[in-house]
């Protein structure tokens, strides 16, 4: 848990100074004293390194806090469609917006389930992590992890708690997110949050319906390699 808030509390410290400076190029990695962290937890970053036997400290959940009210407070001041830098092709504050509310999802569900039975992902912010998933973290994680080209798997997701349906395939280093024509190899039906997990590769596999070929279930985590 310890790790977790310290994580998010980086990612939320590190997305309202870019907006606060309106940064055109990804900030450098020495200087870490905007992150306002006290010194005997700098030891702890990159997040895994913290002790995993301790209480997290409640001063560092403070700054947790503090950095996620900053943060929220930012996003509400700042025009989605001013210009600020990501690492996708979407240079905008609604692009951390965007992300930043899918995260914050995914890691709530991270955290429940540390400790107890997680509840679902909101469905319809679910649902939106989805096509996010395909249109923005799948093509950046290949790229990054130098992922296999793909030979033409063809995978559908069917939502089954509302309307949605989503086909992908991978043809050498392209993510083609396209509609549900033709045929696919695979085809994995979940709630949306259930899908959207599945995607951030959480464990709830065994609560989705499988139909075609289903070794392609470890395959996509092939084409698409976690951080």
């Amino acid at each position: 848990m310890t790790d977790l808030v310290l994580h998010l509390g980086v990612v939320h410290r590190s997305v309202a100074r870019l907006i606060s400076e309106r940064m055109q190029e990804p900030p450098g990695r020495n200087d870490r004293s905007w992150l306002a962290l006290a010194a005997e937890w700098m030891d702890w970053l990159p997040p895994g390194r913290a002790p995993q036997r301790s209480p997290m400290p409640a001063a560092l959940l403070s700054w947790f806090h503090a950095g996620a009210a900053d943060l929220q407070e930012r996003f509400r001041a700042a025009d989605p469609r001013e210009r600020v830098w990501t690492w996708s092709a979407d240079h905008s504050v609604g692009f951390w917006q965007r992300m930043q509310a899918i995260e914050a999802a995914v890691h709530r569900w991270d955290a429940e389930n540390a400790v107890g039975a997680p509840k679902p992902l909101d469905a319809a912010l679910a649902a939106d992590a989805i096509g996010q998933t395909f249109e923005v973290m799948a093509p950046m994680r290949r790229a990054m992890a130098k992922a296999p080209a793909g030979q033409g798997e063809r995978f559908l997701f069917q939502r089954t708690d509302g309307p949605g349906t989503w086909v992908v395939q991978f043809d050498g280093d392209a993510v083609l997110f396209g509609t549900p024509d033709g045929h696919c190899a695979i085809q994995i039906s979940g709630t949306a949050s259930d899908l959207a997990l599945f995607l951030w590769q959480r464990a709830v596999t065994g609560k989705l319906d499988v139909q075609g070929d289903s070794s392609l279930l470890d395959r996509y985590f092939a084409l698409v390699p976690p951080l």
